[in-house]
């Protein structure tokens, strides 16, 4: 396996560490390692250029993602990034492999990657609670941001990273990749054009979060900076389980479902199907107004994510949204037989059906519709990545903008704290806060690990 070329930068001492940096209104205020030299655009591939990319995260879906990028003849990998020796060197090797040279740098510091002044854009697939920190270090370095979802950690992180993004002028896609597939493309435009006549409820449906027993104590692995790792989350002794990465024989990771790194497949899964429900209800810049609704938590598990819940959204147009585990989905009683994964928009003159293998209606007619000149169309992107690189390069408008980023986030957010405090809740989706609310309006916000803070 080739060895990690050695940067050029130099190491990060621990005086710097521990700095902090002065950042833009709004945006990131953590550890500085290097000066801001890149600001805003400056530092923006022309047109004629390929994007020059940094990928930060190198699990399952930060390879996939890596891979997927590399293939894109208008963009190429230059630095891998994450905190398990192991899986930066199998990036960095693959990249080079694909590339056929040993050029690919392996860090471990997201820092040292981001400011690189030859990186245009970075891709950032870390566990959860680390999304809007790393986001918000690239705004200030006038990278443009492939950032998975959810943003993660609280409302007001992302917030304050939307802040960034619209002050720094880069390009934002988040990881919702159904916004560039056809199918949940065209049930939103069905829906949006009264196909299904006046849109009442929408279920949606998405898996429990998994359980996991409390682990021994164990030795942190010399691969891993489990420091770095934790970043701004509480100290919690070192375990296997915690932050294992996803392996073909254990399945996917435990830290999914642990409240200090993830909100569980409430936000992680959630976020996908609920962005499809606020495209098709036209509230994707806005949100509800009322949430109520229960969950299930486990109990004295090293997991605490809620594994199954029901939570009621109630919008100004007067349409409900019905957010749940999709165990339970197959039994509300408005839910069509077959269904229970995926979207089910339900009209007063028909339905529409979404997910990633199916697309349904009732009539049948609809599935061969067709729209009309003055109907309204919604952005066309087939290729998620592809539409991040077109962006970047102006040829389009990146299908999941920052603004909707942000909005389906807070939704998520917003039922994990209903289900918290088991009581209705009012929202104001312009002022994004509860109304007459300080309970729940502290819950808006999360303290980071010093020295991490936004």
């Amino acid at each position: 396996m080739p060895v990690p070329r050695q940067s050029s930068l130099r190491p990060l001492s621990r005086r710097q560490f521990l700095c902090q940096s002065a950042a833009a209104a709004g945006a990131l205020s953590l550890p500085a390692m290097l000066p801001s030299t890149v600001l805003g655009l400056a530092g923006a591939t022309a047109p004629s250029g390929r994007v020059v990319l940094g990928c930060i995260g190198l699990g399952i879906q930060g390879t996939g993602n890596m891979r997927t990028f590399r293939g894109n003849s208008d963009c190429r990998v230059v630095a891998v990034c994450d905190v398990h020796e192991t899986q930066r060197s199998r990036a960095k090797q693959a990249v080079d492999e694909f590339y056929g040279n040993k050029d690919c740098a392996a860090v471990k510091d997201f820092r040292e990657l981001i400011g690189r002044k030859d990186i245009d854009a970075v891709q950032i697939t870390t566990p959860d609670h680390w999304h809007p920190l790393v986001a918000l270090e690239a705004t200030r370095q006038g990278k443009h941001i492939y950032c998975e979802k959810p943003i993660g950690w609280s409302v007001r992180a992302a917030q304050a990273l939307r802040k960034a993004v619209q002050q720094s002028g880069v390009v934002f896609q988040f990881g919702t990749q159904q916004r560039s597939g056809g199918k949940f493309r065209f049930a939103c435009e069905l829906v949006r054009n009264g196909k299904i006549g006046q849109l009442k409820t929408i279920l949606v449906g998405v898996p429990g979060s998994w359980t996991c027993p409390r682990q021994p104590t164990e030795p942190v692995p010399k691969e891993l900076d489990y420091d770095l790792w934790l970043g701004p989350a509480p100290l919690a002794p070192y375990c296997y389980q915690r932050c294992r990465p996803y392996t073909e024989k254990e399945g996917w990771s435990i830290w999914y479902c642990i409240s200090d790194y993830c909100m569980g497949m409430i936000g992680n899964w959630g976020v996908h199907h609920l962005d499809i429900a606020q495209w098709g209800n036209g509230t994707e810049l806005s949100g509800p107004t009322e949430i109520e609704g229960t969950g299930v938590f486990p109990k004295d598990m090293l997991t605490d994510c809620a594994v199954s819940w029901q939570v009621e959204n109630r919008y100004a147009n007067g349409v409900l949204l019905v957010h749940t585990d999709d165990g339970t989905a197959r039994k509300h009683p408005l839910q069509v037989s077959k269904y229970g994964h995926g979207v089910l928009f339900l009209g007063t003159e028909g339905w529409v059906h979404v997910d990633r293998e199916v697309l349904d209606a009732q009539p049948k007619s609809l599935l061969k519709a067709t729209l009309g000149p003055n109907d309204v169309r919604l952005l066309k992107s087939d290729n998620h990545h592809v539409n991040f690189i077109d962006a970047i390069k102006g040829r389009t408008r990146p299908a999941a903008p920052i603004d909707v980023a942000v909005r389906t986030d807070a939704l998520c957010h917003l039922q994990q704290i209903a289900i918290k405090l088991r009581r209705k809740l009012r929202w104001d989706p312009a002022q994004e806060a509860f109304v007459q609310d300080d309970e729940a309006n502290r819950m808006l916000d999360r303290p980071m690990r010093a020295p991490w803070n936004v």
